[in-house]
């Protein structure tokens, strides 16, 4: 990551936290670049756990009190949070924004136990069958809107690749998937599947983010494979234990923070 883009990701979030009024909890990078198939010129795609004052959440209209923090993306830094109160409602469901920003390797802010303590509940709270149902929807969709015409856009592939890789890691593991794509990759033992995807890394890596190209038969033909399998299978139900007691203390103790 070049410096100058580091540093007015910082800047900008420290100006949020002397605007807003908030403590940003963690800061992480998410998206392509997490991911691992970055093109030179993608979004750096900034999101954020924020919390405030203890006192702001004892309130009668809390339930209307906005718990986001968007702004517009006029440059290639596209920054968002969401109140920490939020996030731990969404991550008792499985949500999958949450549970892979703490997952990411590339990290702005941390501050406090609050990403290392989400961390260590994930493995109970994360539901395997939601996960499932997650990535085959964004593989089915992605593939089915982008990827079954002569030209195709390059990154679309990645955007199928990825959950269904996801899901083999899900169905063999039985555990929240890596967010980075060269983990889930291993997965891959058919070698000429597995060229086929490194070629397209590399050109991935090197193009721009909108390039068009000739579908890729390798892949289709795996990307259909996968998605017709996943629509027979009998996904497993959850039996995760219910965490919310732990959730809870995990809110009280950043609000102790403060």
């Amino acid at each position: 990551m070049e410096k100058r883009v580091k540093a007015e990701i910082l800047q900008r979030l420290k100006n949020t936290e002397e605007k807003e009024g908030v403590r940003i909890l963690m800061a992480i990078e998410s998206g392509s670049r997490a991911w691992g198939f970055a093109s030179p010129n993608s979004d750096y795609d900034v999101r954020f756990i924020y919390a405030r004052a203890r006192d702001w959440y004892l309130a009668v209209d809390l339930e209307d009190r906005r718990d986001v923090i968007e702004y517009p993306i006029v440059d290639e830094i596209d920054l968002n949070g969401w109140d920490v109160r939020k996030a731990l409602k969404l991550f008792w469901k499985s949500n999958p924004a949450f549970v892979e920003w703490i997952q990411s390797p590339m990290t702005y802010v941390s501050h406090g136990n609050f990403r290392d303590e989400s961390l260590k509940l994930l493995p109970s709270i994360y539901s395997v069958e939601k996960g499932i149902y997650h990535y085959r929807s964004m593989a089915r969709s992605n593939y089915r809107s982008y990827l079954r015409e002569e030209s195709v856009p390059l990154k679309k592939y990645f955007y199928a690749l990825r959950p269904l890789l996801a899901i083999q890691w899900l169905e063999q593991y039985g555990s929240a998937p890596p967010i980075e794509f060269h983990k889930v990759l291993t997965l891959v033992k058919d070698n000429q599947l597995l060229d086929t995807i490194h070629a397209l890394l590399e050109t991935k890596r090197a193009s721009r983010e909108k390039t068009l190209a000739p579908a890729i038969p390798v892949l289709n033909e795996f990307i259909e494979s996968e998605l017709g399998r996943l629509e027979g299978i009998s996904l497993p139900r959850s039996s995760r234990k219910i965490e919310m007691a732990r959730l809870n203390e995990l809110f009280h103790s950043v609000l102790s923070e403060s």
